[in-house]
């Protein structure tokens, strides 16, 4: 936020590290998953 106040672009700032962690913090579980179906499609394609 260029030009505005400092302390609403560091409240900005914590809001949007917060929800950037909180969508990782989600999309945790799907790690193995898309692992498993990335490995499957690899063997499908060279097997």
């Amino acid at each position: 936020m260029g030009g505005r106040n400092s302390v609403m672009s560091w409240i900005a700032g914590i809001f949007c590290t917060g929800v950037v962690v909180g969508l990782f913090w989600f999309a945790i579980p799907i790690v193995p998953t898309l692992v498993a179906v990335v490995g499957d499609a690899l063997r499908a394609l060279f097997a």
